[in-house]
């Protein structure tokens, strides 16, 4: 069993964890600041990602006219702006209250392999300081479900067909209203992209996601749950509510 006291941070609600992470990222990012002129931030779209970013709209450390900023993962056959894009939920939790040096997300409408081309160059142009993500029910990180998750994966970005426990979460998670209007595929940044980010910081929240924790961090380091790969991180933090924690509780304490 892995010395789970490294790098994990369990807190008692969505909040105070979302709250904890955005503090964490601040201190990440005013660090960078002192010594570099551009900070380079993927980040996550979900609600898991809600009180992280609140939190960090408001921080007064951070120099948002130094900060250069991707998404992960889009929706393949969404209408331009539909609010269900994570674009969309990008520009509105995060991006529209912030004075963003510059935004780059996946637009899906130039074409998809015009814009895998595209995204990848933006990508690859300079390292990526920091990446803020979260772990999927059934373990993925990003799109990276376990039928597509490669973690030699040589592309930077790809299309994938998502599972169905994949699009289960997003009607779970409140974004959708049935599993027909979820979209079969996405864009995604893969698993090597995610990794060669500098400093991780994984928010995970809620019961359902329980499962995906404890095979994260007490199971074997598998595509069976992509977000395995990222206990071989060595600066991934983990920010995690009590109730997603539970499984790992129980694990630990028989």
């Amino acid at each position: 069993m892995p010395d789970l006291n490294r790098n994990i941070n369990v807190f008692p609600d969505k909040k105070t964890t979302g709250i904890a992470a955005g503090k964490a990222v601040e201190t990440c990012i005013a660090k960078l600041q002192k010594t570099q002129d551009t900070v380079r931030i993927i980040f996550a779209a979900a609600p898991s990602q809600d009180s992280m970013l609140d939190y960090l709209t408001k921080s007064t450390l951070i120099d948002w006219n130094r900060i250069v900023a991707f998404n992960m993962d889009e929706y393949i056959g969404l209408k331009p702006n539909a609010p269900e894009l994570f674009s969309s939920y990008l520009e509105n939790a995060l991006f529209s209250k912030v004075p963003i040096k510059h935004k780059n997300t996946i637009q899906v409408d130039n074409g998809v392999l015009t814009e895998i081309e595209r995204y990848a160059q933006l990508l690859t142009d300079e390292p990526i300081d920091i990446v803020c993500l979260g772990i999927g029910e059934n373990g993925h990180i990003a799109f990276n479900d376990p039928p597509v998750a490669d973690f030699n994966d040589p592309k930077i970005i790809k299309v994938v067909e998502l599972d169905k426990t994949c699009r289960l979460q997003q009607v779970n998670d409140g974004c959708f209203d049935s599993l027909k209007e979820v979209p079969a595929k996405a864009i995604t940044l893969t698993i090597p992209t995610l990794l060669r980010g500098k400093n991780l910081f994984c928010v995970v929240i809620g019961i359902k996601k329980s499962n995906a924790v404890k095979n994260t961090l007490l199971g074997p380091i598998s595509t069976s749950c992509p977000a395995s790969i990222l206990t071989t991180h060595t600066n991934c933090n983990f920010f995690i509510d009590e109730d997603a924690y539970k499984e790992t509780t129980r694990l630990e304490n028989v």
